[in-house]
């Protein structure tokens, strides 16, 4: 409002008054600017090196916190939609397994708790039928065995690659120490990533291990490693592929060629590290994250500008499976090609069921300064 049209409103004997209100209102509001510019400061405020007196725990490295666009970068030709739109994001610093979980980590838990896996549990039907679509028919008794996924070959090529049940195989008594079967064991892959790991197994072992599962934006961000707007944690040449990971190369699920020397699960620190010194942030095994899948989440941040250490959405929204409660699991898998997810880049995301384990799903895990703290107080 104009000042002089103000003050010719009133009265002269009024106009003092009025004069000294407009100043105190004036130095109110710089002040509440003040107060404003400072809060704000404080919320973005990047821890980026380790604090002092903290030290790296064993098997785990330092990712300096920062700032990046998460999603597909421009120049990626295999970018899917639900990796758009980029939005910026900064993450503070934290403590990141050097490798994927492996079996002989995951063992110690084991026998420590004596925890079960979803895998090896009897299933309930009652509670399975909550997952599915309403009147879903319920399998015979002799189906609904403890069990989980594996992959199987086909014997001829596949037109239709929407239509996974082609290669997924139910297989009663696989799980984490018989990963293709209760024939199978895991002797002698003490080095290997764990797998057939639902969210639930995966949480268990953080709450015992001290630890918890990365944010989807810290994962992304600590695959990037210190190039930020790569496709491919080792820059942007995919010929350098088989290098670098353990996908899948030849004729998806046909015929794998092994280029990278192995056809199904490789050991941990097969492949080069990236520049954060992680192994295995692209192939191998999927990994879990804590966030919630909801197809309308990038939007969302995208609208609301930087957002510091990102949880998330609220709750799961996938239009194709409604049902289903899923979270977000990144990094790519040995059946990985570029014929079917190319889930090898950095801003490769899928959607998996919380009760899902998988022959090509495992995870590793984080820890963060606050929880250091909040230990330490504990103590």
């Amino acid at each position: 409002m104009n000042k002089d049209k103000y003050c010719k409103r009133y009265r002269k004997e009024t106009l003092l008054l009025i004069f000294l209100a407009i100043i105190t209102s004036c130095k109110k509001e710089q002040e509440l600017k003040k107060v404003e510019k400072t809060s704000t400061t404080q919320q973005t405020q990047i821890i980026k090196d380790v604090p002092e007196g903290i030290t790296i725990p064993e098997g785990m490295v330092w990712i300096p916190g920062g700032s990046f666009n998460q999603g597909a970068v421009k120049n990626d030709r295999m970018i899917m939609k639900h990796e758009t739109p980029a939005h910026p994001v900064s993450v503070d610093g934290f403590f990141m397994d050097i490798t994927e979980v492996t079996n002989a980590q995951f063992k110690k838990f084991i026998d420590a708790t004596k925890y079960i896996t979803v895998a090896e549990r009897e299933i309930v039907w009652e509670e399975m039928k909550k997952q599915l679509p309403p009147n879903a028919p319920k399998p015979h008794d002799s189906i609904l065995q403890p069990g989980s996924l594996i992959f199987k070959k086909t014997k001829e090529s596949v037109p239709n690659l929407f239509d996974y049940s082609q290669w997924w195989l139910w297989k009663i008594g696989a799980n984490w120490k018989h990963p293709l079967g209760p024939e199978s064991s895991i002797e002698g892959k003490d080095k290997y990533p764990v797998v057939h790991i639902a969210y639930e197994d995966a949480i268990a072992y953080c709450t015992w291990a001290g630890r918890r599962l990365p944010t989807e934006a810290e994962w992304e961000y600590a695959s990037r490693g210190k190039e930020k707007n790569t496709i491919f944690f080792w820059g942007n040449d995919i010929q350098n592929l088989s290098n670098h990971a353990n996908t899948w190369e030849g004729e998806f699920p046909l015929e794998n060629t092994k280029t990278d020397g192995f056809e199904n699960k490789a050991p941990v620190r097969s492949y080069p590290p990236n520049s954060y010194n992680l192994y295995d942030m692209a192939g191998n095994v999927w990994e879990w994250t804590q966030d919630w899948y909801n197809t309308t989440y990038y939007n969302q941040l995208k609208q609301q500008g930087l957002i510091h250490n990102p949880k998330g959405a609220v709750k799961p929204y996938n239009p194709n499976n409604p049902a289903l409660r899923e979270k977000v699991i990144k990094g790519g898998s040995f059946l990985c090609s570029d014929s079917y997810c190319a889930s090898y880049r950095n801003s490769a995301r899928m959607a998996t069921s919380t009760d899902s384990s998988l022959e090509h799903l495992g995870f590793r895990t984080v820890l963060s300064i606050n929880m250091i703290n909040a230990s330490k107080n504990v103590e």
